[in-house]
């Protein structure tokens, strides 16, 4: 199920990335005392009263006059228009002014985008620690956009008035259509050639069996028979029938492939092959690493790269290091443009759905559990050993595993990684992640 986007917009300098990590509950997004320290949006899962969204920190809008330096001038356009594509494509904006500061301009020209799409709108007023703030904060009502809430994102105060007023102007969920066989979305940054790859696929001889309208926007779920099983395919870009494709710029953002990764089974990550891996293509695959989806990495314009006997492997190599927190996902070379081993993208992406539907017998399961910890012991607190006592797949897609052991605080992030690579060694998973659980003894009961 796509989960619904809230966007946190205003000038530079309101707390926005304060509040974004409040609510988050981490400090994701750096927070400095120095307008524009956030030029990129940052994205993060929270939920309140049982319903899950995704909250997307912008960079300051700001008129280009605010700043003198042409660099910085720049800077300031790009941070605006990623600002705009998260209102764009967010389901409820949240618009932080300061309330210490009061009112200015640039709330106003703020206020007048809102006005403009139309969106659910909650204004927050930060800063209003004391009482004569929360008073102050009123003055806002000018802006025309409603009953301002007064929060203090530091200090936490008012912030659960404000996720409750956030919950209330969420769309309701909307019926989705079943996808006909495995789900593999096409997701990366613009201009990598996802419409290029997509158009590849279609243009064998396949049978396109329908287009069904999705829930990301402005895309169909086209679904056609691959090697005889049907799949439907998530594009971003925003797929249509062949011959009426646009191959004009794709204006889309990472929050378009974040509504299609939460659909699909299989992720697609087109990768430029002449730019290599941007921090617009780590952000992707971070979401998909958190969604635990199975992925393929698909470098894209091969065609175009100088190579001799070891171009592949080095590039390999390059994934390796900057891919570090999904070793797992299969690489695949391809140029959409001539058609080089593009039908080897969708039958590795078939075989990371088997992969992610993989069951491990529960003997082997324990037996490869204690061979490891044998090898490898935990470690452990003075006087308290760690322990394992038994373990069971519990679910398949991602392939989830249960480890019973005496106290599992004691779990460090490294022996977990330990026992993840042990488990691929002896049983695959290749392109899927797994998700680990450990448990105390009595909790299973």
């Amino acid at each position: 199920m796509a989960k619904p986007i809230v966007a946190i917009v205003g000038r530079p300098n309101v707390g926005k990335s304060t509040l974004f990590n409040r609510l988050i509950g981490e400090r994701r997004a750096i927070v400095e005392d120095v307008p524009g320290t956030t030029r990129d949006r940052v994205y993060g899962t929270t939920d309140w009263g049982g319903v899950e969204f995704t909250i997307v920190d912008t960079g300051g809008l700001q008129e280009d006059d605010e700043i003198g330096a042409e660099t910085a001038a720049q800077i300031a356009r790009h941070t605006r228009d990623q600002a705009h594509v998260a209102i764009g494509e967010a389901d409820v904006v949240v618009f932080m002014v300061d309330a210490r500061a009061g009112i200015n301009a640039g709330d106003h020209e703020v206020a007048e985008i809102l006005r403009r799409v139309d969106k659910p709108t909650i204004l927050v007023a930060n800063k209003a620690e004391s009482a004569e703030r929360r008073e102050s904060a009123y003055e806002f009502y000018e802006l025309g956009l409603g009953e301002p809430i007064p929060i203090s994102s530091y200090h936490g105060s008012g912030t659960g008035d404000l996720l409750d007023r956030i919950v209330e102007a969420l769309p309701a969920v909307e019926e989705e259509e079943e996808p006909q066989g495995p789900a593999i979305a096409i997701v990366g940054r613009p201009n990598v050639g996802k419409s290029r790859l997509l158009n590849a696929l279609l243009g064998q001889e396949r049978s396109i069996v329908s287009d069904i309208p999705g829930t990301t926007r402005d895309s169909l779920d086209t679904v056609l028979m691959w090697a005889g099983q049907p799949v439907t395919l998530i594009d971003t870009a925003g797929i249509r029938r062949r011959g009426r494709v646009d191959r004009g710029i794709e204006q889309y953002s990472v929050l378009r492939s974040m509504r299609a990764i939460d659909r699909a089974d299989v992720v697609l990550l087109v990768i430029d092959a002449t730019e290599g891996f941007t921090a617009q293509d780590l952000h992707i695959a971070g979401y998909i690493a958190e969604q635990k989806k199975g992925v393929v990495v698909v470098i894209n314009k091969w065609d175009l790269i100088e190579k001799d006997s070891s171009t592949m492997e080095e590039y390999r190599d390059q994934a390796r290091e900057a891919l570090d927190f999904m070793p797992y996902a299969p690489l695949v070379f391809i140029s959409a443009k001539l058609g080089q081993r593009v039908n080897q993208v969708v039958d590795t992406a078939l075989g990371v759905v088997a992969e992610r539907h993989k069951r491990v017998p529960t003997a082997a399961l324990n037996k490869l559990i204690k061979e490891a910890v044998a090898a490898h012991p935990p470690p452990s607190k003075p006087g308290k050993w760690l322990k394992f006592y038994y373990a069971t797949q519990a679910d398949v897609s991602p392939p989830t595993f249960i480890l019973f052991v005496n106290d599992p605080a004691q779990i460090h992030f490294s022996y977990r990684r330990y026992l993840e690579n042990t488990l691929r060694e002896a049983f695959g998973f290749t392109g899927s992640a797994i998700r680990l659980s450990f448990r105390g003894r009595d909790e299973g009961r």
